[in-house]
């Protein structure tokens, strides 16, 4: 059976990254893009390279014109896609690629979003620590998926292990991100133009005020941290690259835990797992090393004069930060082959 799909967002950087993984799925049919004030042009006007699609137009996003679709994906900013989903009420599956259901607590939205809080879906992280299973199993059967924000998977992947296996103390984690503009979205802002980040790295959201801050507590009380135990240092830092993140993590080394068993916790977290590698001891990756590809690469260093794991985690913030993340959470909750128009090998030089 093929399944009948429509991107809403789809002349943006996360819906243009859905459609070119949707675009070689065996049993998907693209029958519908929608775009706000692009609506009435080719696609091909804003996604060159999608040339498989080049007989696709743009339409507007309104309820009607993306309703009657077996599955719909929602590539919009944040705060766009709650308005759609009362209007989609007969749509077997919805994925949500913005920040509206990703939070459960109502103070948490309070805090960092504002307004009214939308329901909370089923995140779109399968391979996330939850309560001694993953969190594959609630993406099963699901009919409402909220994609992840990519630097909260990229952060939450890199320190789940470490929490549930209790060798870490999630009570002093430091976070750093390196990131490429394009997790910024594709409306032209004046920070965002070459001139003013190549050449230079910029701090942003500093001090405890970035969005995702919220989604990676919430991950990792999931995979077991004390609901009140979790503090964490969290610096963006916008650097002159098109895609990726490359995050590095530490928290402290829980007492009385041998380096073996440090090690051991993320092996086995994400031993059998097609799109989380863990590298040899003493190698780490690089952005470009997952350029394209649906993996999050890990590599760890056990710090024992600063009595801290070290994690360092690189993804492409287009795709398992955001549009492979979708396509995968897609396919486990209709029951088709998980790793299905997903890649693994990424794009080099």
């Amino acid at each position: 059976m093929t399944l009948s799909v429509a991107v809403s967002g789809a002349s943006g950087y996360a819906g243009g990254e859905i459609l070119r993984l949707l675009a070689d799925h065996p049993d998907v049919d693209i029958r519908t893009v929608t775009a706000h004030s692009s609506a009435g042009q080719p696609l091909l006007a804003h996604q060159p390279h999608l040339r498989s699609l080049a007989h696709l137009e743009l339409q507007p996003t309104t309820p009607e014109v993306l309703a009657g679709h077996d599955v719909v994906f929602l590539a919009l900013p944040h705060g766009q896609s709650a308005q759609y989903t009362d209007a989609l009420v007969d749509t077997p599956l919805v994925i949500d690629a913005g920040a509206d259901h990703r939070l459960v607590s109502p103070e948490d939205w309070a805090a960092f979003y504002g307004g009214v809080h939308p329901e909370p879906w089923a995140y779109g992280v399968p391979e996330l620590l939850v309560g001694g299973g993953k969190q594959r199993e609630l993406l099963r059967g699901a009919s409402r998926i909220a994609a992840p924000g990519c630097n909260a998977s990229t952060v939450s992947l890199s320190l789940a292990p470490g929490v549930a296996a209790g060798v870490i103390d999630p009570s002093d984690i430091v976070s750093v991100l390196a990131v490429g503009p394009s997790g910024a979205g594709k409306a032209a802002k004046t920070n965002l133009l070459a001139s003013e980040i190549l050449g230079t790295a910029n701090p942003y959201a500093v001090g405890g005020t970035h969005r995702h801050i919220p989604e990676i507590r919430q991950a990792l009380r999931a995979a077991g941290a004390p609901v009140d135990g979790i503090r964490i240092s969290f610096t963006p830092v916008l650097v002159p690259m098109a895609r990726g993140i490359l995050a590095t993590s530490s928290a402290p080394i829980s007492e009385d835990v041998t380096d073996a068993e440090i090690r051991d916790a993320w092996e086995s977290a994400y031993a059998d797992e097609p799109f989380v590698e863990v590298l040899p001891a003493g190698t780490f990756p690089r952005t470009a090393d997952v350029l394209g590809a649906n993996v999050a690469s890990l590599g760890l260093a056990i710090d024992r004069a600063a009595n801290r794991v070290v994690i360092v985690a690189a993804v492409d913030n287009l795709v398992k930060g955001t549009a492979g993340a979708a396509v995968q959470s897609m396919n486990i909750a209709l029951g088709l082959p998980e790793t299905t128009a997903l890649p693994t090998n990424g794009v080099a030089p």
